[in-house]
């Protein structure tokens, strides 16, 4: 299984499947992270974390905990 934290920079991936549970799930996808939406990874901050992605047309930073949820494919 690939997820978001194993993406690099300049890739644009799909989203398959989110894993995860209630307040956590429901925060990534009220972020506009849904099953079939593609992400670009635009920069990763020096230290690794966060992650700033492209995402429906806005920019978002994910912490690495958070993108290890998200199965890319």
């Amino acid at each position: 299984m690939k997820t978001l934290r194993d993406a690099k920079v300049g890739d644009t991936v799909t989203v398959v499947k989110l894993h995860g549970e209630g307040a956590v799930k429901r925060r990534i996808m009220d972020m506009g992270i849904t099953k079939g939406v593609d992400i670009h990874i635009r920069k990763v901050a020096p230290l690794g974390d966060p992650l700033e992605l492209h995402v429906r047309g806005y920019e978002l930073s994910l912490r690495k905990a958070d993108a290890q949820m998200i199965e890319i494919g």
